[in-house]
């Protein structure tokens, strides 16, 4: 006889009799099965009780799918799929076979349906979790275009393009379907943000995908008011004042993804722009070891953070990915014999067991007044957002003398113009260098798409602009993508790091204290030898990692 969920959790050790005999008085007044309750109850979590599952019912379980693109996936009708959730993910044609993932291992009568579909195929599920499901139904069966819904809405213009109330408009079925399908698609493309900005007779949406704005549509300048209202009513926003800028924040399920979108609102001449910042909860992962850095230099970064106090800064230009990087480190730091504590304008993402603590210079919640108030909550690790002036930077050399690792951005170019920009906020040289301990500095490249990847011999002057010895790379070929449909025929297919790593040497500290400019400091630096920016760009593009004209972009 087959064991119950309920034995086989006990078994595993994954429950106690107590919290299950809870869990089984409530599914009897509930349509909930046992394992659903289990896991909103936070008792065991879905993999945990999938893995159960498929030990019971004899399937191998899939915690992650990968989607291999075959048309015979495509027979299944979408309906199906997401009314089932059912996830057709592979077929491999010597021998046959389709694989299927499936949550729910008692749905027998779709497997039955399924298996009659293909008939001649043999045809095996495997268990894996909903959101997987759910990701690849959004992400390659349920293609939505906010193109396709502005053709549909030509009809609709006239009826809402006469209601004087915002309120009204915004609450309309055009509307909703065109922000939906705007923010699906986003999502879907892999957009980091999105752009509503309006112009006289009509307005833009774009998209900023792997740091690059890429235009989508131009709906009617009719329907700009009701797309603004929308927006600020899912932010909750006031809708009536479209005089001056607001923020906001929408939390929100899209792709069978998890999305944070930060909304702001610029009133322009012809209305008022609104950019979202899409925060991809469900698919990040802060982790040192997937930003791109070199073990060379990841390992001196390793030993950087393992120090007890000190600062360290990490230098950028916006979007280079600086808070990325500091989110890593403190990944990489967190632990529960340490209290980390972090200021942030604004918290970008959460972090288990660390406290975070948001600006609001508007009641006088400032970078320097959290800080202050932090070195009084015995923290062992401060995060500050940014040093953006010369009291916020005098307290956290304060904090790094009293015996704190404080961690930190600032905006330069390069590493060792980070030291001189603290001199001209006002900082004294002999603060600098008994607190910096080292600087990041770091640029976001495209990565070259693996499925449009083609090779080539790079040309003498290619070469000369590169600054590269042709006997150094003796004919080897650089790459770069065509484009195709996975890269929306760009090339390139999501974005990783290159640094330039400067260790506060004593020789660095001597220059600090003598005044030399940033280049000198470089000077020193290169002596030492670091590597710089432009030449780990071109590391990455020996190893056909990124293009000779993403590196030379950001360089």
């Amino acid at each position: 006889m087959k064991k119950q969920l309920g034995e086989l959790l006990l078994e595993e050790g994954l429950i106690d009799q107590e919290s299950l005999a809870e869990v089984l008085k409530i599914q009897e007044k509930s349509p909930l099965k046992l394992g659903q309750i289990i896991q909103r109850k936070g008792l065991v979590s879905e993999n945990d009780i999938l893995k159960i599952l498929a030990k019971q019912y004899g399937y191998d379980f899939y915690p992650k799918l990968e989607f291999k693109q075959h048309p015979i996936l495509q027979k299944i009708p979408s309906s199906i799929i997401e009314k089932f959730k059912i996830a057709p993910f592979e077929y491999k044609e010597s021998k046959r076979l389709i694989k299927i993932a499936i949550s729910d291992p008692e749905k027998i009568h779709i497997q039955d349906d399924i298996r009659n579909l293909f008939k001649g195929l043999r045809v095996e599920f495997v268990l894996a979790p909903e959101s997987e499901i759910l990701r690849i139904y959004h992400t390659y069966y349920q293609k939505v275009s906010a193109d396709d819904v502005v053709e549909g809405m030509e009809d609709e213009y006239s009826e809402f393009s006469q209601l004087d109330d915002t309120l009204d408009l915004a609450n309309e079925a055009p509307i909703i379907r065109l922000v939906n399908s705007i923010l699906t698609q986003a999502v879907q493309e892999r957009a980091s943000d999105i752009h509503i900005e309006p112009y006289e007779k009509n307005f833009v949406v774009r998209f900023r995908i792997d740091g690059i704005l890429h235009r989508r549509l131009s709906p009617p300048k009719v329907a700009h008011a009701g797309v603004v209202s929308r927006i600020k009513i899912m932010a909750n926003m006031n809708i009536a004042e479209n005089r001056l800028p607001q923020d906001g924040r929408i939390k929100i399920k899209l792709s069978g993804k998890d999305i944070d979108i930060r909304v702001s609102t610029l009133p322009t001449k012809h209305g008022e722009k609104i950019v979202m910042r899409l925060l991809n909860k469900s698919d990040i992962e802060f982790n040192l070891y997937n930003l791109g850095i070199y073990d060379d230099i990841l390992n001196e970064i390793k030993k950087i953070i393992s120090q007890p106090n000190g600062i360290i800064l990490v230098t950028g230009p916006t979007g280079s990915g600086k808070s990325t990087t500091l989110y890593a480190i403190l990944k990489e730091l967190n632990q529960e014999s340490v209290n980390i504590m972090t200021a942030e304008d604004p918290i970008e993402y959460e972090i288990e067991g660390v406290s975070q603590t948001q600006v609001q210079e508007k009641i006088g919640l400032t970078f320097a007044n959290i800080l202050r108030t932090m070195l009084r909550q015995d923290p062992d690790i401060i995060m500050v957002g940014e040093i953006r002036d010369q009291e916020t930077a005098r307290i956290a050399i304060q904090a790094a003398l009293t015996g704190h690792l404080v961690l930190s951005t600032l905006h330069t170019n390069d590493a060792p113009s980070a030291v001189t920009r603290l001199v001209d906020m006002g900082i004294d040289p002999y603060l600098i260098t008994s607190s910096v301990r080292a600087v990041i500095a770091q640029r976001l490249v495209r990565v070259i798409c693996d499925n449009c990847k083609q090779g080539y011999l790079p040309s003498r002057d290619l070469l000369e602009d590169l600054k590269i010895d042709p006997l150094q790379i003796k004919n080897k070929k650089f790459y770069k993508g065509l484009g195709c449909e996975k890269c929306a025929n760009t090339g390139y297919r999501g974005r990783t790091g290159i640094y330039e790593f400067m260790k506060v040497s004593p020789a660095i500290q001597k220059g600090v204290l003598k005044g030399l400019d940033s280049e000198s400091l470089k000077e020193i630096a290169l002596k030492e030898g670091l590597i710089t920016l432009f030449e780990y760009g071109k590391r990455k593009i020996i190893d056909g990692i990124t293009t000779p004209e993403e590196v030379l972009r950001v360089c």
